[in-house]
């Protein structure tokens, strides 16, 4: 009876929390409304949110998320500051994650709001009449598709047209030949677009197509140098979902992948592109889309301050401060290449700065403090290791007090 007691006085106040919440987020979103209906105010920021760590866990929403959206958002579940949302997911269409993400945050979020990390392959289309080999989860032919790849083949298919290739699970050997082995067309450039269900057949059937110039069936008289196209989207060695510690992601797929490639040829595997956080293309294309949705909202003039809210020093907050590195150099009007794109514009419509904010919900944690003596990195092979980029400009303990500190800098609180 007593537990039974303890309960319910638990649980009342856990609503009374919740409400004293509810009533105070209230009272400061009307204060934000009232600044932002001004003649003359509107905002010259906008926000862009992980996800993973940030905002959900797995599929669990995490607390006070949805608090900091109502500071963003109006009565109608509108927003009224430029928000984006950009994951390293990339197992799901835009419109689905968008979906997804309007129940999480409790407002209408549109696909054009969703950045995922292969959205930014859009500008390669050098390569959407080539035929391309894909990896990951989900619908990653509708995917490809949708992004200009013309002529796609996934790994399933080339293990059915190849069946002598996938040796590893003896219960899915198949001794006889397929009879359209010498009719399948060379693969010309494979695009990672996320961790696969089976390494064992991702990582054979990859390094065939590699080693053999993208003709798995026919054993090469010498390695191709340079071999055939790759670019790889997401370079997370780890991400959070419910488990008490984070999980192995895509980074640690291409680890293994790097690993034997070099192992097997002597020669180093060369990505034409990452694509994904920490590149800077990715921020860029992140930065481009903020714009259009202050557009949309009303607000006429280019937004001079970005926030990145991410969980993860080693690419949040690291892409974000090599983000705002490039940004100073646009500004003295210098150009650089990134993810084999000329990201620098000629004219001054974007933003001064790029200020990164980690949050503590996810896979950070003081083990591997930002701060830590400890010389441990999990940034990929290919980004320099500086330990200077994985410092973030602002620490929240969640994502309802990163959204907070920021209304405050900006005078909105």
């Amino acid at each position: 009876m007593a537990v039974v007691c303890a309960n319910r006085i638990f649980s009342s106040l856990n609503r009374f929390g919740q409400t004293c919440s509810l009533i105070q987020t209230g009272s400061q979103r009307r204060k934000i409304s009232k600044i932002v209906n001004e003649p003359g105010v509107r905002p010259e920021f906008g926000i862009l949110f992980d996800i993973d760590g940030v905002i959900v866990r797995g599929r669990q929403t995490l607390p006070r998320a949805k608090d900091a959206f109502r500071l963003l958002t109006d009565e109608n579940r509108e927003f009224w500051v430029p928000t984006v949302f950009v994951t390293n997911a990339g197992s799901a269409l835009r419109q689905a994650k968008a979906a997804q993400l309007s129940k999480w945050v409790n407002a209408e979020v549109t696909e054009n709001q969703v950045v995922m990390s292969h959205s930014p392959l859009k500008l390669f289309n050098q390569l959407f009449h080539k035929h391309v080999l894909v990896t990951g989860q989900g619908p990653v032919r509708e995917i490809a598709r949708n992004l200009g790849f013309q002529r796609v083949t996934t790994i399933e298919t080339l293990r059915q047209a190849f069946p002598n290739l996938d040796m590893v699970d003896h219960s899915r050997r198949r001794a006889a030949p397929c009879a359209f082995e010498k009719y399948f067309p060379p693969i010309e450039a494979v695009v990672l677009f996320g961790e696969p269900i089976r390494w064992e057949t991702n990582l054979q059937l990859i390094i065939d197509v590699l080693l053999t110039n993208g003709r798995p069936d026919k054993a090469p008289e010498k390695l191709p140098d340079p071999h055939i196209p790759v670019l790889a989207c997401n370079t997370d060695l780890q991400w959070m979902a419910e488990a008490c510690m984070p999980r192995l992601a895509h980074g640690s797929f291409l680890l293994c992948l790097e690993s034997l490639y070099k192992k097997i040829s002597g020669m180093d595997l060369k990505y034409t592109s990452l694509i994904g956080k920490p590149n800077e293309i990715t921020y860029h294309h992140s930065e481009c889309v903020l714009q259009e949705e202050a557009q949309k909202i009303g607000i006429d003039k280019s937004l001079r301050r970005i926030y990145f809210i991410g969980d993860n020093p080693d690419v949040d907050v690291y892409g974000a401060n090599l983000y705002n590195q490039l940004i100073a150099l646009r500004r003295q009007g210098q150009k650089r290449v990134a993810g084999g794109e000329d990201i620098i514009e000629d004219d001054d419509k974007w933003v001064d700065e790029c200020n990164s904010v980690l949050v503590c919900t996810g896979v950070y944690n003081d083990m591997r403090d930002y701060n830590s003596q400890r010389e441990i990195s999990y940034v990929h092979r290919d980004y320099t290791a500086d330990p200077r980029l994985r410092k973030p400009k602002m620490v929240a303990v969640d994502v309802y007090e990163a959204v907070h500190m920021i209304l405050k800098k900006e005078g909105l609180l």
